[in-house]
């Protein structure tokens, strides 16, 4: 006897909740009542297959999505499941156009679309996002990333998925578009009642209150800037409060011996965080997130301090009306440039605004005592920067470094290196731009990463994002980075670390500066040797890494963010 479509429809709707609760047996359940009626129903297998495969059974869930494909190409759950198979093949490139011919249906499907189809394309689009992203298609992760916060109806989903679409933007090039899109973010959080904040009488000298925001007290890239404002704020003169969300591990641990008040918020609502913040009576609350993963935005929205900062974890600009500065310094966003891009003010230390401390995450190993081109006869360029930094901008760069260079290599590490797909993804854009891949080192990420910078002779960065962490690391192992100094905050983020570790001679102004740059160190073997026997000392010895004078000059600014607040608000 045939199922009744309204029958069919409940058994698909259940298998919805089941999903989104993730009883993926009860999900097979639902596939097999509609079964029992037609073994052939397509929509029930496909919801078996879908069920299979997250429960484990990958032979199971390819061999239904073979047969009904063969029968209906165009089955969203099938299209869905045989995407999701691909990348668990680690088949990221298979996976892509299957993704996207179910997101174009979801597109031009008519009337009402049931609940459990709204719940595949969600499904769908997070996958094809985080899908181009590993694959270094910053742009395409971006454009479907806003597309499905524009698909969700959960407030808080919506605005998390437009966070994270407004991070990814950071690869391209800015311009008013990006700043009006950032501005957009407030429209997720409407009207909210705020914490009230009364103007403090005649006491702007007195000991303040400053509160640390952070899913990254952890193993992460940005734990490697946050020591400073534990180890050396002044303890006379400022107390301070973190507020750590997410996962912990042993690098949590080593934060929490600094001498601080800590505050575990996880789990609790963004309301709830920010009632904590107000009852410790915060003067000045630092968001160490930004629109990065795990961002702690929406806390902000609240108001539950009375001067609000961005620092360190985003290279753009919040959008956030609650945010009143954006940490920066006199290289990264110039005086003379106002507030363009940014809608928080520019709060400057006079210099670098990071202060690369990275004994709290791990033990540096040795740099190499001299440039590899010494044993190899050739030199070798490296970038261990996320692929999706390297734009086509990039790319030019490195060829005519390339071919000014004849002999010479270079080694591509990261994610996009550990997957054959990836690979590939790299060749391709690599030929495409007129490089030859047969010179380049494919590497993947590796826990060992540092030690082989040993295998680097010259790191090249990144444009318009420039590398931060991978900058600092690649000149603590001995390793020269060439930078091009752009005209946005995250594209001067390769001068400003270079100036401040005392190596201004390898900030290029230009294109043909960067090339030329490149080629002067390539081609000197002594100068080589200069920089890999003594880079790392010199380093250390630098305004980049002394973090004592580094919290001086931040404390000298929080005083002064203070008093204009005492004495203007």
């Amino acid at each position: 006897m045939t199922i009744k479509q309204e029958e069919k429809e409940d058994w698909l709707n259940k298998a919805n909740d089941f999903f989104l609760e993730g009883d993926f047996k009860a999900m097979r359940a639902c596939a097999r009542e509609i079964l029992a009626h037609d073994l052939d129903d397509l929509d029930a297998l496909a919801l078996l297959a879908q069920a299979s495969y997250y429960l484990g059974e990958e032979d199971a869930a390819e061999r239904i999505v073979q047969r009904v494909s063969s029968s209906d190409p165009y089955n969203w759950r099938i299209l869905l499941t045989a995407a999701e198979l691909a990348v668990g093949n680690f088949e990221l490139r298979a996976a892509i156009p299957l993704l996207q011919r179910l997101w174009r249906l979801g597109e031009v499907a008519e009337g009402d679309i049931p609940q459990y189809k709204l719940t595949l394309l969600e499904r769908a689009g997070r996958l094809l996002t985080d899908t181009c992203y590993l694959l270094g298609r910053a742009k395409e992760a971006a454009e479907v990333c806003m597309d499905v916060s524009a698909l969700v109806k959960d407030p808080a989903g919506k605005a998390d998925l437009y966070s994270k679409a407004l991070f990814l933007t950071n690869y391209q090039t800015q311009d008013k578009h990006h700043l009006a899109l950032r501005e957009g973010y407030n429209a997720f959080f409407g009207i909210r009642v705020k914490f009230p904040h009364t103007r403090p009488e005649g006491v702007p000298d007195r000991k303040l209150r400053i509160g640390y925001l952070s899913p990254d007290f952890r193993e992460h890239a940005v734990a490697n800037f946050l020591t400073p404002f534990l180890r050396d704020y002044s303890k006379l003169d400022f107390s301070v409060f973190c507020y750590t969300i997410g996962n912990k591990d042993h690098v949590s641990k080593r934060f929490r011996r600094y001498a601080a008040a800590w505050r575990d918020v996880t789990g609790l609502t963004p309301k709830e965080t920010a009632q904590k913040i107000y009852q410790d009576r915060i003067d000045i609350l630092v968001d160490f997130s930004g629109h990065s993963q795990g961002s702690c935005l929406p806390v902000l929205t609240y108001r539950p301090a009375p001067i609000q900062m961005i620092a360190i974890g985003d290279i753009n600009t919040s959008g956030l009306h609650e945010a009143d500065y954006f940490l920066s310094d006199y290289i990264c966003q110039p005086p003379d440039e106002g507030t363009v891009g940014f809608t928080e003010k520019i709060a400057r230390v006079p210099y670098c605004h990071l202060c690369y401390s990275p004994e709290i995450v791990h033990e540096l190993p040795p740099p190499a005592e001299e440039p590899p081109a010494k044993r190899n006869g050739y030199v070798t360029f490296g970038s261990f920067n996320n692929f999706a930094k390297v734009s086509r901008e990039t790319l030019l760069l490195w060829r005519g470094v390339l071919e000014a260079v004849p002999d010479s290599r270079l080694i591509i590490k990261g994610k996009i290196a550990s997957i054959p797909d990836g690979i590939e993804e790299a060749k391709s854009r690599l030929r495409d731009i007129g490089i030859n891949p047969g010179r380049v080192d494919f590497r993947p990420y590796s826990p060992d990463y540092l030690e082989q910078y040993r295998d680097v002779d010259i790191a090249l960065d990144t444009t318009p994002y420039n590398g931060g962490l991978t900058t600092c690391e690649a000149l603590i192992m001995g390793v020269p980075v060439i930078t091009r100094k752009g005209n946005t905050h995250g594209s001067r983020y390769g001068a400003t670390i270079l100036e401040n570790a005392g190596l201004p001679e390898l900030v290029a102004k230009n294109d043909g500066d960067y090339v030329r740059k490149a080629v002067q160190i390539a081609n000197s073997m002594e100068i080589l040797e200069k920089f890999h026997s003594g880079l790392r000392n010199v380093v250390k010895k630098s305004r980049l890494m002394d973090g004592i004078p580094y919290m001086k000059d931040i404390e000298d600014l929080y005083r002064h963010l203070w008093k204009d607040y005492c004495t203007f608000s």
